[in-house]
């Protein structure tokens, strides 16, 4: 009677090891692929930070008295460049977007720039950076989905933490019409 019960207790030890590896190695699996859907965003927010210099320097040529606009974009730039972990730097993006979409406002009152081949050129390069970041964004947040479903079911959720897995954060960005909506009009005389 003894040995039989030492072999259900030993028994339920190997069943509990194997679901405890089972869970552990697919945590990691998620946790590589977020990590590498994060390295994606990053490199293309890269990739479009370093569009930008060029797009400045062809939008000062035609309104060099534009100068606030300039500023504004340089910095947000930088803060984009120096941003660390999800949320600093979806903070930073908004900010970013912002000053971007006012450098493509001064650009529209100058109809030689807009036809600047240079111009259409950035342009269409931050069209296509743009599209790759979304992408991204969704690979991303599909990764962070599934890691943290796996984290949050039972019986899952009682080893995870344990195991020291930590739910991560999504990757959203401020929806720029819905900002605006919710800003008032500013009504100037």
């Amino acid at each position: 009677m003894e040995l039989l019960w030492l072999w259900i207790i030993l028994g339920v030890l190997v069943v509990l090891g194997i679901f405890l590896w089972a869970t552990y190695n697919a945590l990691v699996t998620l946790k590589i692929r977020v990590d590498e859907a994060w390295s994606d965003i990053t490199v293309q927010l890269k990739r479009r930070l370093d569009l930008i210099p060029n797009l400045v320097n062809t939008v000062q040529g035609y309104a060099a008295h534009e100068k606030g606009v300039f500023e504004a974009v340089t910095e947000a730039r930088a803060n984009a460049l120096n941003a660390k972990g999800v949320k600093e730097t979806a903070a930073a993006e908004n900010q970013f977007e912002s000053a971007l979409k006012s450098l493509f406002a001064v650009a529209e009152a100058y109809p030689d720039l807009k036809a600047s081949q240079n111009f259409v050129e950035l342009q269409n390069e931050l069209v296509d950076t743009e599209d790759k970041i979304q992408a991204s964004r969704r690979f991303y947040n599909g990764g962070v989905r599934d890691l943290n479903t796996k984290i949050d079911l039972f019986p899952n959720n009682l080893f995870a933490g344990m195991l020291g897995f930590k739910k991560r954060e999504f990757f959203e960005l401020e929806d720029a019409e819905m900002a605006q909506a919710e800003k008032p009009v500013d009504v100037k005389f």
